[in-house]
């Protein structure tokens, strides 16, 4: 039986970010391309946007290539940060594949210029396209060297005036330790900036987390492999954990 929302409802936000781990796309160990993971997560996707919520996301690489792992094996920082974002635009490439398949209009927009494959970032028309009823997915991170894609994806929700971060993640939410280490860990449901930070809570890199905190964009941390997590915390149910002021 499915365990989706029955009932018709308002969605909570008009307007989401969703970040998502190049690992959540991978095989058994966060490599590669799993097809079916990514028919998954476009499934969710959809499912979303059918509520006539306006969806952007924003992907990372690490299952193809990490910058800072590249750099720790000989390879120069700067030229392993751009391989780290070329490979979020194969990802990219793949979940646009997947969503199309499926019926849902999208569009790449890539903060490096690869005019072949994908559309230059320029915001009004991200938004356009949001407006159109595409699924915008941003690509390459913020087009520079030393900045996460976590950080793209704070920058990217507060350009395009996104009512939330939905930072989906292998565990249902933000605890005060390590769940995997600690049984007794205690997961929080909600948590202000300030307690994140004084409790030194890896919700995000630090530099993504004070552009969340400056522009006081919420975070909804979730279990994005739960069967229709991402409509859920859509519609409001208290999946996860929400950072906000």
């Amino acid at each position: 039986m499915s365990d989706a929302p029955s009932a018709p409802a308002t969605p909570k936000y008009r307007r989401i970010l969703l970040k998502l781990s190049g690992e959540a796309l991978g095989t058994e160990g966060g490599y590669g391309i799993n097809a079916e993971a990514l028919a998954q997560i476009a499934t969710q996707i959809k499912e979303v946007r059918d509520l006539g919520v306006q969806v952007v996301i924003v992907i990372g690489g690490g299952n193809i290539f990490r910058g800072l792992q590249g750099s720790q094996k000989g390879i120069e920082r700067v030229t392993g940060d751009y391989m780290g974002m070329l490979a979020t635009l194969i990802n990219a490439l793949a979940l646009q594949d997947a969503l199309e398949k499926q019926g849902a209009e999208t569009r790449v927009q890539s903060a490096i210029q690869v005019a072949q494959v994908a559309e230059p970032f320029i915001r009004r028309r991200a938004v356009r396209h949001l407006q159109r009823g595409r699924i915008v997915i941003f690509a390459a991170g913020t087009g520079n060297p030393f900045f996460s894609t976590d950080t793209a994806a704070a920058l990217r929700a507060a350009e395009i005036n996104a009512d939330v971060i939905l930072k989906a993640t292998k565990v249902d939410g933000v605890y005060d330790s390590d769940p995997k280490l600690n049984p007794t860990a205690k997961r929080f449901d909600r948590i202000t900036y300030l307690e994140a930070v004084q409790r030194q809570l890896r919700v995000m890199d630090m530099t993504a987390f004070t552009l969340c905190m400056d522009n006081k964009m919420p975070i909804v941390i979730f279990d994005l492999f739960a069967p229709h997590n991402i409509m859920k915390v859509v519609l409001g149910e208290d999946i996860g954990t929400l950072v906000s002021s």
